[in-house]
């Protein structure tokens, strides 16, 4: 295969946690699992990979490496207060500057953002989504999740946060790298 990178798919498989994202009925909730892993081991039942950035106005869901995704969290935040918590105007600037930025460009995460108005994915590859059905996975289990929740999307008239917490205990249950173990957080309150 001409172009094959096995460096490149290493760092593109973020095998670390699942984090979702569902925006329904004027809501907008992130769960994400608390498993944090180191190789195949299991360390911590109960991380945290969901919080809020911007005097609680924004919440961040991370998947990757704890340290890549903390530094991220950081500089996010950072951005968000450049912008007066502009979200969509701090998400682009935030995935310039992980694209570009030799340190930033290096880490091993993901992040999915939202205001409780938009929902974002965002990538160190410059990438800033904002997915059509209001459904955005990342991690390990993220497309478990997804599947999990658009068919509750479908088939249900369930609110947000409980699409959110259904769909990862489902992932939970497909994915060794997700256990039941969830935070989940909404917007607006």
């Amino acid at each position: 295969m001409i172009g094959y990178d096995k460096g490149m798919e290493k760092r593109n498989k973020i095998r670390s946690t699942t984090i979702i994202g569902v925006k329904r009925g004027g809501k907008v909730a992130i769960a994400g699992d608390g498993q944090v892993t180191l190789g195949a081991t299991i360390m911590k039942q109960s991380g945290r990979k969901v919080r809020r950035l911007y005097q609680s106005k924004v919440i961040a869901g991370f998947a990757g490496s704890v340290a890549d995704a903390q530094q991220l969290s950081d500089t996010f935040e950072q951005k968000l207060e450049s912008v007066s918590g502009n979200t969509t105007r701090a998400a682009v600037e935030f995935a310039k500057e992980w694209r570009t930025d030799r340190i930033l460009r290096r880490l091993e995460a993901m992040v999915i953002v939202t205001d409780g108005d938009k929902l974002y994915v965002l990538s160190g590859d410059g990438n800033v989504i904002e997915p059509d059905d209001g459904i955005a996975a990342i991690g390990s289990g993220g497309m478990s999740a997804a599947a999990a929740a658009k068919a509750l999307i479908l088939k249900t008239e369930l609110d947000a946060r409980e699409i959110a917490e259904s769909a990862l205990h489902i992932a939970a249950e497909i994915c060794i790298y997700t256990n039941d173990n969830i935070v989940l957080d909404s917007l607006p309150d």
